[in-house]
């Protein structure tokens, strides 16, 4: 679990490919301290596992299905990267709840300026739109960011201060960038209740109505 509050931004240093998909190295000195072989970390939201520790970063080992599914398919040497490492219980839930399940992949539709705020439109994927209202929170390169409008279908947009641009990868974002794209932990259970609800011929979508 974790809150979408980015500790520190790292570096992609080394990608090999293997039999299983990709060990790659990044270069992350600000979060080794505490760090051990086998704890989970969020990089651009996408929850991995340290599987080797190095004296200025770690590797992880990333499978297929997370190289088609997240931007981790396109890391290359040279790319930055969002960090954080997993929530311990009694620690501030300063953003909101994150699993690090990456929901989909978005992209950049308009970069625009609004005084020292960036306005941020973003394509959502279907089963993401879905599930993604006005207000509400979502998790765009692990960053936990609050829906700023839905300008349009299968969009939305949220809004960067300068601290987020500035302690963030979301600072260098341009149209037609993906992003890794996770929506509200709680919307994705209770959209995925009323979906089964309206799936059984006879009940109620609304669990307060009772059936006829």
């Amino acid at each position: 679990m974790f809150t979408g509050i980015v500790e520190a931004t790292g570096v992609v240093s080394l990608v090999n490919t293997n039999a299983a998909g990709r060990r790659i190295r990044f270069c992350a000195p600000d979060v080794i301290e505490g760090l051990t072989v086998g704890r989970s970390v969020a990089v651009d939201g996408a929850c991995l596992t340290a599987v080797d520790l190095h004296s200025d970063g770690f590797s992880v080992d990333v499978i297929g299905t997370t190289l088609e599914r997240t931007v981790a398919g396109g890391y290359h040497e040279g790319v930055q990267v969002n960090l954080e490492l997993g929530l311990r219980f009694g620690a501030p839930l300063d953003g909101h709840m994150v699993q690090g399940h990456v929901d989909g992949v978005g992209e950049v539709l308009a970069v625009l300026s609004d005084g020292d705020s960036w306005l941020v439109d973003v394509r959502l994927p279907p089963e993401v739109e879905d599930v993604t209202v006005l207000h509400g929170s979502i998790t765009l390169n692990g960053v936990s960011l609050t829906v700023n409008a839905l300008p349009g279908p299968g969009s939305c947009q949220v809004a960067l201060i300068p601290h987020t641009r500035a302690v963030t990868t979301l600072g260098s974002l341009r149209i037609g960038d993906a992003v890794n794209v996770e929506v509200d932990l709680i919307g994705k259970y209770v959209g995925r209740i009323l979906a089964s609800q309206r799936a059984v011929p006879g009940r109620s979508p609304d669990p307060a109505i009772p059936d006829p």
